[in-house]
This record gives structure tokens, C-alpha cells and sequence, in this order.
């Protein structure tokens, strides 16, 4: 269970939203309680609620597992039988299971092979101001997209606007549609702490190793409360950005955070662009 009082130190005045300087007010930070969300805040209309959810529902559906070869770029490089792709044969363990052997089979032949390690994953999603329309449709194949890339990985899910509120820990089972009932109970918010949320990320991937860590951060990057995102971003394994386009958005805050967390920038416009964008994120 969440507790408040997980604060930010320093507190600054609010500055121009849309700008890359650090923005300011005098509101410290703190991790939300889920319960403590209002279940009767303004929410998205029916009818686009319930679009939002077929579009989490559909995109949530696991994805095949792609080719050995594709999936094993990465990683700890590992001795395992012959099964139709290969980095590079393993000689000297090949030549002993071969040995004494008139007709050997294929799995007699070892090869090397480069084991991807499982990923973690935290999802941050920004919800100041307000979820509505297109936004909300946004956020629904975000969650749902990445919820069926990483089923067999871990994900985290952590929606902000001045403060933050941890909807999905890594390692717990993550149910898109309960998430995306939660996201849409946040009651609309003004200011955007982008620093903050980005902490409360950091602390999720706290003992994973960092070539297996990263946060992916959906939100139009028009920081205006909190101190600068950009050290966050920097300590971060990996930062990537999902730069929502649809509105007011600060492109330059955004490129600094994917550049500063050394990952991608891609523009969103809407959900449709979702897909698109977290491929390209996955195979760089």
C-alpha cells in the first residue's frame, strides 16, 4: 500500500509553462495514495472511456516471441544446443559431445549464443491538467501496448502532475484496464513536475541492473513546478521520451531529457502513433 509524505526538498516559484527552465512553485511533491484518488474527479466521457479501453484491451494481447536470434542481440553470452540460429560456434564443447558419437544429431552441436536479460521497465505517464479526448486514448495504448511487450518482463506504471501516484510496482501482476480505471480517477491537475516523477521512477528500478532498466516517460515536457528534470534524467539507466504533440508542448525540455537519459525521443500525436514509437524504442 502507497503512503504520502515521500516529498520533494526545496520548494521554488511556479515559472512560464512551456519553457526549458526549471519550473518553480511553492507545493512540495509527495507519492499518493491510491485511495486517496477521487473516484468521482472529472473524467473522460463514456464514450471515450470506453474506447480507451478497447484500445488498452486489444494492444495488451502478449506479442509472439520474436526470432532466437532477434531476441538474443544482447546479453550475457552463453553455451546452449544447436536450435536453428547461432552468434558463433562453441568448438571445444561441440568436439566433446561429438566425440565417440557415429551419428551425431544437431543438438550435439553447440553454439554461442547472447542471452537477453529480462527488462524493467517503468512506464510515466503525465496527467496534469487534464485526461481527456485523445489524451486519454494515448495513454491507453501506451499502457496497453507495453503491457503486451513486457509480459514476460517486468513494468511499473507511475502517473504525475504536481505529485505522483505509483499505480503498478515492478514485479506485481499489471492489468491494463485497472490501470487505465486508475489513471482516469486522477482529478485534473495543473502544474507538471517532471523532476519528481522522474525520482519516484528512479526509485522503482533501485537493484536492477542498468542495461536491463529503463523509464519511458509520456508527456508533452512543459515542466513548470519542481526543480530541472535533466540531472534526474542523467542518473536515470535510460531515459526515452513519448513526446505528446497533440497540445501545448516543450520540444526542447524533451529532446534535453532523452538526450541527458541517453534514449530516443518520438512525437506522439495521438494513439495510433504508440505502437510505431515503442518500436522503434525496443529495437534500438
Amino acid at each position: 500500500m502507497l503512503t504520502a509524505g515521500d516529498r520533494t526538498r526545496g520548494r521554488q516559484a511556479l515559472g512560464r509553462p512551456g519553457t526549458t527552465a526549471p519550473g518553480e512553485s511553492d507545493e512540495p511533491a509527495e507519492v499518493i495514495a491510491l485511495a486517496d484518488l477521487d473516484a468521482e474527479a472529472d473524467a473522460a466521457e463514456a464514450t471515450t472511456r470506453q474506447r480507451a479501453r478497447e484500445i488498452a484491451q486489444r494492444l495488451a494481447v502478449p506479442t509472439p516471441r520474436r526470432e532466437r536470434a532477434a531476441r538474443r542481440a544482447v546479453g550475457k553470452l552463453a553455451s546452449l544446443p544447436y536450435q536453428g540460429s547461432a552468434d558463433e560456434l562453441d568448438l571445444d564443447r561441440t568436439l566433446e559431445k561429438l566425440a565417440g558419437k557415429p551419428f551425431p544429431e544437431d543438438e550435439d552441436v553447440v553454439v554461442r549464443e547472447r542471452i537477453r536479460q529480462r527488462r524493467s521497465v517503468v512506464l510515466v505517464v503525465d496527467v496534469s491538467g487534464s485526461l481527456k479526448g485523445e489524451r486519454v486514448r494515448t495513454a491507453a495504448a501506451a499502457v496497453g501496448a507495453l503491457a503486451g511487450e513486457l509480459a514476460h518482463d517486468q513494468l511499473a506504471v507511475v502517473d504525475f502532475w504536481s505529485d505522483a501516484a505509483v499505480l503498478a510496482r515492478l514485479g506485481e501482476p499489471v492489468e491494463p484496464l485497472q490501470i487505465l480505471d486508475t489513471l482516469l480517477r486522477v482529478p485534473a491537475q495543473g502544474l507538471t513536475n517532471v523532476s519528481f516523477a522522474l525520482e519516484v521512477a528512479g526509485r522503482q528500478l533501485a537493484g536492477v541492473p542498468p542495461r536491463d532498466a529503463g523509464v519511458l516517460l509520456l508527456s508533452d515536457a512543459v515542466h513548470n513546478a519542481g526543480p530541472d528534470p535533466r540531472p534526474v534524467a542523467a542518473r536515470l539507466p535510460r531515459l526515452d521520451v513519448l513526446l505528446d504533440v497533440s497540445g501545448e508542448v516543450d520540444r526542447d525540455l524533451g529532446r534535453n531529457l532523452a538526450q541527458a537519459g541517453r534514449g530516443l525521443i518520438r512525437p506522439i500525436r495521438g494513439h495510433r502513433d504508440v505502437a510505431a514509437a515503442l518500436s522503434a524504442v525496443f529495437s534500438d
